[in-house]
């Protein structure tokens, strides 16, 4: 399958009608969205088919405003776009090296971000073109990976690898230049998915493990504007990974996979982002890589890749901080991200030869059971 047609002269008069006309209909569904019961459960309601080479290899997902989620295809070396209410393969942004796309952030409605691995750039592609429109380089011979935006100050946070310590890259969304970096000393296996919370001015990254001690790790706490370390919140026996934004300026902390493989107890963390203080642990589930919240079901998800007895997508309320339930997922399960407006939930799945309707890899998408 190839990309879609680029737009005709035709097509762009009749735009700004259908433009009005979608955005009527995403109010329509907003309302309905926010009216429906929290309690309402997930099922799994279908596939979406990944055009291409097979899906082995992926990453990280978000969506946007205008309800458009993308995900890391790393097997076709590409950002896939999905209309998030009609599960349409919209089509991809292409141009990423060999360890690329790996984190994904939307800026806007107009563009995401993805960070390209090996290659040390982020690179910035258009929705509507679905091109890469900038490519920023952080580091030579560094590997970037996840990222986050911080809307107040403009400003991209990317995580860069080498062989010392990790080092958080401040990017500016204006200029398309790094503006600043900080180096995480006291982290010795890398750093993992980073998080913007507006409570607090600062920016959260999930360092799994201090000093070489996998017992010990620490969300790290920047301050954007000075490009300084803030303070260390230890975590004891999670090796943290995932970081998700929730009510009360709460942080959901996904204890990962190789917390699992230490021999560490699967489970998850919330914690004040203020205060640094554990408010709930989650014991039903854990061995995760990315988290996710909508801040409209007040839901967290999980993408528990590891999780005791297999891959599933862990939901859990964020205003009340209790497990919901675990759903089967499927083959190397670790990216999820979430359409508030639909109340949907995508999580890419492995190709594999039991995988059914996901032989070939698949997009898993879970929402809300009819009639609830």
């Amino acid at each position: 399958m190839s990309d879609p047609v680029p737009l005709s002269r035709v097509d762009r008069r009749v735009r700004p009608l259908i433009m009005l006309t979608a955005a009527m209909a995403v109010l329509a569904g907003a309302a309905a969205v926010s009216a429906a019961p929290l309690t309402a459960p997930l099922r799994r309601v279908g596939e979406i088919a990944v055009p291409g080479q097979p899906l082995r290899k992926f990453d990280i997902g978000a969506v946007n405003a205008a309800g458009i989620y993308a995900f890391s295809d790393k097997s076709n070396h590409g950002l896939d776009l999905i209309d998030a209410a009609t599960d349409r393969f919209l089509g991809r942004a292409g141009g990423f090296g060999s360890d690329g796309p790996k984190g994904v952030v939307a800026v806007g409605m107009g563009t995401f971000w993805a960070s390209d691995g090996d290659t040390g750039t982020v690179k910035v592609v258009d929705v509507r073109t679905r091109r890469v429109i900038a490519s920023i380089l952080t580091e030579r011979g560094k590997t970037t990976d996840e990222l986050t935006y911080d809307p107040r100050d403009h400003l991209i946070a990317v995580v860069a690898k080498h062989d010392g310590p990790p080092i958080l890259n401040l990017i500016s969304t204006r200029t398309r230049k790094v503006v600043g970096r900080v180096t995480l000393a006291a982290a010795t296996d890398g750093a993992e998915q980073p998080a913007y919370v507006p409570a607090t001015g600062l920016l959260y990254l999930s360092l799994p493990v201090l000093d070489h001690v996998k017992a010990e790790g620490a969300i790290a706490v920047i301050n954007p504007r000075t490009r300084r370390l803030v303070k260390l919140m230890y975590v004891q026996r999670c090796m943290p990974a995932g970081l998700a934004l929730g009510p009360h300026a709460d942080l959901l902390v996904g204890c990962s996979d190789d917390a699992v493989a230490a021999g560490f107890p699967a489970h998850s963390l919330i914690l004040d982002a203020r205060t640094g203080k554990i408010v709930a642990r989650v014991a039903q589930v854990g061995g995760s890589d990315e988290v996710y919240a909508d801040p409209r079901a007040h839901r967290y998800y999980l993408a528990a890749v590891k999780n005791p007895g297999g891959p599933v997508l862990g939901v859990v309320n964020a205003r009340t901080r209790r497990w919901i339930a675990n759903l089967p997922s499927g083959p190397d399960a670790h990216s999820v991200a979430a359409d508030p407006r639909s109340g949907k939930v995508f999580v890419p799945v492995a190709a594999s030869p039991t995988g059914g309707a996901c032989r070939e890899g698949c997009v898993a998408v879970f929402a809300p059971r009819r009639g609830i």
